[in-house]
């Protein structure tokens, strides 16, 4: 066993990215900065308040991004759920993303900060998320959005937490999801990093970092398997009849890019796929690098949002 998957080891090296995010993140200027994260896509205007949504887990901070003057009068809401390897608290990153969507698909967007893992390990992160979700979808009148119009997506670990909430709302019978976006998400924690293969020899997201994620968010290797973390694994088997549909998007070059193609057969099997689409000659974190690979992706998941809302009015 690698040093690196022993559950104090791993809690000592996401403790030390996270403060290397945390430095990154009070910078005026330069990469990593907020001021960096947010003069992406200039074009698309940054109209945002804070809010704070109460959580079975703690308090979870949200920042939410207003569609243009003259959308329809209580639009349709997103959640969005950044991404970090479950260790790493940064929604900032996605702000050139919640301000496309929310401009190209109409909609609310409600940017989740929620809470990381060593100091929060799984189950937290995916009852945070489902009740974030939940709270949406049943405060709308109070803040401008119509929550009966709800999406769910996020980015990497975002995605897997997407998938997490949307699997919680099948079983505990809501709230309904429009359409879920998963945006190359780790969804099968069960099978070890060093197992897993790209197509690259050198992908980004290198096996060492994929060890100190999971065990750091999954200290019981036992738990791995958990629904909520693995529904790409072999031991989910599940029937998945009645999730909200799926947009599953990969990249080709990802380490998790075969994780995510099962689990979007599966979701077809189930009759949940609405299209599982693999950007070619990509790897994972491609859009917070590539502005016009992140561009095409945004202006897709903006379309499939906007149509599923849309057909839900």
């Amino acid at each position: 066993m690698s040093i690196l998957a022993r559950p104090a080891v791993a809690a000592l090296a996401a403790k030390t990215m996270q403060s290397l995010t945390e430095l990154a993140s009070r910078r005026s200027g330069g990469p990593g900065s907020p001021a960096a994260w947010q003069a992406r896509f200039p074009e698309y205007p940054r109209d945002v308040s804070e809010l704070t949504v109460p959580t079975s887990v703690a308090p979870a901070p949200v920042t939410v991004y207003a569609p243009p003057t003259g959308t329809a009068t209580r639009p349709p809401v997103h959640v969005n759920f950044h991404g970090g390897g479950y260790v790493m608290s940064m929604p900032a990153v996605d702000d050139a993303l919640c301000r496309f969507l929310a401009v190209e698909a109409g909609v609310v967007v409600v940017n989740v900060k929620y809470v990381v893992a060593p100091q929060h390990p799984f189950p937290a992160p995916t009852t945070q998320a489902h009740d974030v979700v939940r709270w949406v979808a049943e405060h709308g009148a109070e803040h401008g959005w119509d929550g009966g119009r709800l999406t769910v997506g996020g980015q990497s670990a975002g995605g897997g937490l997407t998938a997490a909430v949307a699997r919680q709302s099948l079983e505990q019978g809501g709230p309904t999801m429009a359409l879920q976006v998963l945006h190359y998400p780790p969804l099968d924690l069960a099978t070890g990093a060093k197992a897993k293969k790209a197509a690259v020899a050198k992908p980004m997201l290198r096996p060492w970092m994929g060890e100190i994620f999971d065990t750091a968010y999954v200290p019981d290797a036992r738990e791995r398997a958990h629904r909520l973390v693995s529904p790409a694994g072999v031991a989910d088997t599940a029937d998945l009849r009645g999730i909200a549909p799926a947009l599953v998007i990969t990249a080709e070059y990802d380490l998790l890019r075969n994780e995510a193609a099962r689990y979007a057969e599966r979701l077809g099997t189930a009759g949940a796929l609405v299209e599982h689409h693999e950007v070619e000659g990509a790897d994972h974190g491609y859009d917070t690098k590539d502005d016009e690979r992140a561009r095409t992706t945004y202006a897709l998941m903006a379309r499939h949002i906007r149509k599923a809302t849309t057909a839900t009015s």
